[in-house]
């Protein structure tokens, strides 16, 4: 770890939303070789919540649709247990917040494949995990992008 690194607290949550940004700006390629050296440094961590976020972030930093569906699949892995160590509370509990969007990120990987039962399995594990989101911004965001899509892949 960099000087820089063990200065700032929280480097790694930190360094995740300056790659966001670059990824929201439209800088993808900067921001995938972020997400990827984040990646790697944070392999042996046991951290499955910054983990987590970076695949699910990375995923949306992908060019090529297989790219982004596996990313999403790691995400999704890591937020329903891979294995990987114990988790404390709020760690547990954050991961179980983000299962929704990861489920609707699935959704919309396998539609944009062409792959529409999975993509309405996870449609339907998405609203199945919605009694995890808060009545607020994030969780009325979520619950209508899983509206959006349901109408977009209509019925099954």
């Amino acid at each position: 770890m960099t000087e820089q690194h063990e200065a700032c607290p929280g480097g790694t949550p930190t360094r995740i939303g300056q790659a966001v940004m670059l990824l929201h700006v439209g800088d993808r390629e900067e921001a995938r070789q972020r997400f990827a050296a984040l990646w790697a440094e944070t392999a042996d961590s046991g951290d499955a919540l910054h983990r987590c976020t970076l695949a699910h972030y990375m995923a949306d930093a992908q060019d090529d649709p297989e790219d982004e569906l596996a990313w999403d699949l790691r995400a999704l892995a890591l937020a329903e247990g891979d294995g990987r160590g114990s988790r404390g509370r709020g760690e547990a509990l954050a991961l179980r917040v983000l299962r929704p969007s990861l489920h609707l990120s699935l959704a919309t990987d396998y539609l944009k494949l062409r792959c529409p039962e999975a993509a309405r399995d996870h449609l339907d594990r998405a609203r199945a995990t919605t009694d995890a989101l808060a009545d607020d911004g994030y969780g009325h965001g979520v619950r209508a992008e899983i509206a959006r899509l349901g109408r977009a892949l209509g019925p099954g």
